[in-house]
């Protein structure tokens, strides 16, 4: 129970009354052991030349991020190459150019409907050791130009990626759209779901065929598998659960069904920072759609995925979606899924996007640098700790609040950790840049939270230390760390670099009677680590 009290200099405190009893064991609502890889990525398809460079100016500040997350989670993120951008694409054989685009802005500010790729678009797999990959081929083009690039691009593919390099497959990005996007639809009024399953598999067998042909090795290993069916998950056009039934299985060659999921619009009216991102029961409703989708398919035995997902669709809103406040609604929404039974969730990005974690190379609208939804992403990898060393299972905490939530990370069967994120938003900045007026400054509110361990288990418990996830306010944009360490590209190249300004190593002691208590200032997470 929480009440809150006021004290000097009217700041609001809310002091724990009553504990939250926490297991050392898991608890019956633990999730399943997660999978490898958990922080995941998908980058837009005409934005991946610049995520990863090339052979000849490979994109390492790109490649540190990832290899961050790696030294966290025990292995790098698996990068899915697709989004709306891949069902535009066609291909040249002679481009001499990896990618040629052109913008429409009536259709889209943020990247080129347009798109032409050539043989060096596939030089960019080479750049990244140790990263395997999920490639996106075109689904929504029909015709020549569809079927030519397809057969095209599925050797150069197949090649580039080999047995090493492949994670998975992917046809087509949210195929439940094609008839009704704003975009432009691709496919008549009357296309159902027995359409697209018959669709599916027949462009799915022309692409086993030739990677039978042409990377048999491929074939044989095990590694002809897809994500599917990449739904949008926010349209009736299309229904997951009447997809499946429909056959889409049909060839037993998908590894993951795939869905995927944005929390609102970037222009939706009414969608601010606290009421939309910062708000843990939005989560909770927009996650429940899934979880429901997943238990009717539980039968099939496959894992459920979120392959493509960020805050807001429509590439994020600025003030919104680049802002702290996304990094706190990062950790949850990625906590929340874990917890769930969602066994991988892959977020979104793309050159300029304001919801990136980083952006790839300098351009007119945006820096490169690091952004802050990436602290973000470290501190769920820091959270769930090496998934390939033991079995790591998650539980959500409930406190009963839409603006805090807990989980507790169980390894092995034992209590290793437990996550508190405070979603009360905090503005001290001015346009997100660390600049306090002190005509303006207040006290920043905190919120003190009490677990509650069994009787006679402390003393077992050797230590407890802090890490956490910090910035100035909910709005800042800078100035953001994860356990006093900074992945700013003008530090290191991305590189982690401890800096001395901030507070690390901060040691807690549990009670007598068990009792563990943390203080977090509004806008802010923590991880307790306990030692036993």
């Amino acid at each position: 129970m929480l009440v809150p009290r006021v004290i000097a200099g009217s700041v609001l405190v809310k002091v724990a009354l009553c504990a939250i009893p926490l297991s050392i064991s898991p608890v019956q609502n633990a999730s399943k052991p997660l999978l490898e890889s958990f922080v995941s990525y998908s980058i837009e398809f005409s934005s991946f030349p610049d995520f990863a460079g090339n052979s000849s100016q490979p994109n390492t500040f790109s490649y540190n991020l990832l290899t961050n997350l790696r030294d966290l989670q025990g292995s790098y993120p698996i990068i899915r190459v697709g989004g709306n951008t891949e069902d535009y694409a066609t291909f040249n054989e002679s481009q001499t150019v990896a990618l040629v685009g052109s913008f429409d802005f009536s259709r889209s500010r943020d990247y080129p409907t347009t798109i032409s790729i050539g043989p060096e678009y596939f030089d960019s797999y080479s750049t990244w050791p140790g990263v395997t990959y999920i490639h996106g081929f075109s689904m929504g083009k029909n015709g020549s130009a569809g079927y030519d690039t397809l057969v095209g691009t599925v050797p150069l593919v197949c090649k580039a990626l080999g047995t090493s390099k492949v994670a998975y497959w992917e046809l087509g990005n949210e195929p439940d759209l094609f008839k009704t996007s704003s975009q432009g639809p691709v496919r008549p009024s009357w296309w159902n779901e027995t359409d697209y399953v018959e669709e599916w598999l027949n462009k799915t067998r022309i692409i086993r065929q030739l990677v039978q042909q042409n990377c048999p090795d491929v074939i044989t290993s095990g590694k002809f598998k897809f994500y599917a069916p990449n739904f949008a998950g926010t349209s009736n056009s299309l229904n997951l659960i009447t997809t499946w039934n429909a056959g889409l299985n049909a060839d037993n060659d998908i590894a993951f069904i795939d869905s995927h999921n944005y929390i609102g619009g970037a222009t939706q009216p009414g969608v601010t920072l606290q009421g939309t991102l910062m708000n843990h029961t939005s989560t909770v409703l927009s996650i429940n759609k899934h979880l429901n989708e997943s238990r009717l398919l539980a039968y099939t035995g496959l894992p459920y995925i979120l392959g493509e997902t960020n805050s807001l669709y429509n590439e994020g809103a600025p003030g919104l979606s680049n802002a702290f406040g996304a990094a706190l609604w990062g950790v949850d929404f990625n906590l929340y899924c874990a917890a769930t039974g969602i066994a991988r969730v892959h977020m979104h990005q793309g050159t300029n996007y304001r919801y990136q974690s980083w952006q790839p190379i300098d351009t007119v609208n945006a820096t490169r640098g690091t952004k802050a939804p990436y602290y973000g992403n470290i501190m769920v990898a820091a959270f769930l700790g090496n998934l390939t060393a033991g079995n790591v299972s998650i539980a959500d905490v409930e406190l009963g609040s839409t603006y805090q939530n807990a989980y507790a990370a169980y390894v092995d069967g034992r209590l290793e950790r437990i996550a508190v994120i405070q979603l009360n938003a905090y503005n001290s900045t001015v346009n997100g840049r660390g600049i306090v007026p002190a005509a303006t400054t207040k006290p920043r509110p905190t919120e003190t939270f009490s677990f509650q361990l069994p009787a006679g288990q402390t003393s077992a418990l050797k230590g407890l230390h802090v890490q956490r996830l910090l910035a100035n306010g909910s709005d800042a944009i800078t100035g953001i760390t994860f356990d006093g360490v900074s992945y700013n590209l003008e530090l290191d190249g991305g590189k982690p670099v401890t800096l001395n300004n901030v507070t690390r190593g901060e040691v807690l002691r549990a009670a007598q009677d068990g009792t563990i208590s943390v203080t977090l200032p509004w806008s802010s997470a923590a991880i307790l680590n306990l030692q036993w």
